[in-house]
Parts: structure tokens; sequence; C-alpha cells
């Protein structure tokens, strides 16, 4: 289902920041790639500069990927691009469903410039309206040596036991398995529960057994799915945390030095709708590792 990828650019530094990402992944993946400009008004006195500017990137973008490319065999990245004139977010979306795009990679954080999108709000926009897997690339913490070493070698699985998360499953195991990276899943428990008393609410610690008896469930659980995902040129292993969900995946993600974090968030597809799950959110606002977002139920057609 990665076939395809779409890397929407507004011109600016910042939105450049996915094209590393973009070259590994079209490489490894072995995937044409859409470079995409999107223009709120149609002005014809700067439409040459856009088409000069992505031709630029896209011959780029060509010469960068090909080191990607295994020794000894014969494939160029394919990259075409495109001009669009209309609302950046539903242009993106309409564009990514027409071409049957499987991936959309995408900076997000911050305004690019004076006439140019708001990157975070059109980067938040696509990933509540795509039905594609979107890889947010976040300003905060970018690598200023990117494209001199390989990208993508450790990735974060979080997940936390519902039906949801593991509905994403297929989706991102597929991604894993073609790049052959190294995966840790991970489980955030609660240590109690918050409940309204007289004096207001309260925080309630689970009984110390309680802890240690959910504790094991999590990793039987996350041991059975690293049994699912392993392959021979991969290694799978998982782990077990107490505390805020968000805050310990992002926490972790430093600590493992992850380079991609992968995990589903609820949402809604349609333009008419911006849904995100609340702890996908905090993960992607609060921390500065790439995140593959892959939206649930129906996260891809890829069968196990």
């Amino acid at each position: 289902m990665y076939e395809k990828i779409v890397v929407p650019l507004d011109g600016s530094e910042l939105s450049e920041l996915a094209l590393p990402y973009a070259e590994e992944l079209a490489a490894r993946l072995g995937a044409t790639v859409s470079l995409i400009y999107v223009s709120e008004t149609v002005d014809g006195q700067y439409e040459h500069m856009r088409q000069f500017y992505l031709e630029k990137v896209a011959d780029t973008f060509k010469h960068e990927a090909s080191r990607y490319i295994p020794a000894g065999e014969e494939r160029p990245v394919k990259v075409s691009f495109t001009v669009l004139v209309g609302n950046p977010a539903e242009e993106i979306v309409r564009f990514a469903d027409r071409e049957g795009a499987g991936l959309i990679v995408m900076a997000t954080h911050g305004r690019s410039g004076p006439g140019r999108w708001a990157l975070g709000s059109v980067a938040d926009k696509v990933v509540r309206a795509a039905s594609q897997p979107v890889a947010l690339i976040r300003a905060k913490g970018a690598r200023p040596d990117i494209r001199q070493r390989s990208i993508l070698n450790r990735v974060l699985i979080p997940l936390d036991g519902s039906t949801e998360s593991e509905s994403a499953i297929p989706c991102i195991a597929e991604f894993i398995a073609r790049l052959k990276v190294e995966v840790v899943l991970l489980e955030v428990l609660s240590t109690g529960y918050q409940t309204l008393t007289a004096e207001g609410y309260q925080y309630v610690v689970f009984p110390e057994n309680q802890i240690e008896s959910d504790r094991a469930h999590a990793k039987a659980y996350l041991d059975k799915i690293a049994r699912r995902l392993e392959r021979p040129e991969m290694t799978v292993s998982s782990e077990v945390k107490l505390g805020n969900a968000a805050d310990e995946i992002v926490s972790f993600a430093g600590e493992m030095k992850a380079d991609m974090i992968a995990m589903a968030t609820h949402g809604r597809s349609g333009i008419g709708r911006w849904v995100l799950g609340s702890v996908a959110e905090r993960v992607v606002r609060s921390g500065t590792v790439p995140t593959l977002l892959v939206r649930v139920p129906g996260a891809c057609a890829v069968e196990e």
C-alpha cells in the first residue's frame, strides 16, 4: 500500500524538512513520489516560479533518494510534481485520494511565512481527514545533518490493548517489514484513577499487587504482538511503563532514541470533520520524534 507517497510543500525551509524522510522512505519502500504545492489563489505571475521551484526540488529529491537504493539494484526513484489551487488541507487530501497514495509525508509546527499556509494548522487538518497514514516531521528537534545518515532505523509502536490500536497493526507491520527496522512495542499503564469526593477530585492509587498483575498481563500481550511482527531481518522487543500515556510515550521515545513513532489515532475520515485521538495529539504536539499516524477504524486494506 506504500507504492505512492505525497509530499506537500509551500516553498519554505520548514516544509522541506519532510524531504529527507520522504527520500529515504521512497527509496526503501520502492515508492513513487508526488510533490505538490498548494496555492490558495490563482496567481499567474508566480505560477512559473512555483513550477520551477518544484522542478528543482524534484531533481534534488531523485539524487538524494538514490543514496538509499541497495547496491546492484537499478530502480531510480520516480518523482512528479503538481501545483494545485484551493484550500491546502482539502487539496492535499483530495489529491492523495485521487492518486491512490498510500502515505502522506509532511512537516508540521508554526507558520512558514507571510502568504504561505500555516503548516501546523494544515497538518492537523490533513491528519484528521486523510484516509492514508500520515508521517508528520516536527520542526522542533529537526536534525541539521539529516541527509548525512540513514534516518529510519528504530521505530516505537505504542499500543493500549484496545481493538482500535490493534487495527493499525497490519498497516504498520507492512511499513516496518519493508523498512527492516528495529521495533519496540510499548504499553503505558495507569497507576490509579481519578474519583470525585466531598473534597473534590482525588487520585486513587491501585494496590501494588494489581499494578504488578496488570504489568505482567501487558507484557504477555506485547510479546504476543511481537511474535506476529517478527521477521528474520528485523528485531522486535517490548516495554511496559507506568504513568501518563502521552508523557511516557514521548519520554521513552527519547530514551530509546527512536527515529519514528508509529501509532493509531481515532478519527473520522472526511473534510467536514476534524477529529484526532487525544493521546496521539499530545504525542505529536509535545514530542520531537517524527510520528506516523494511522487512522482507525479501517486503518488500511492490508491483510496480516
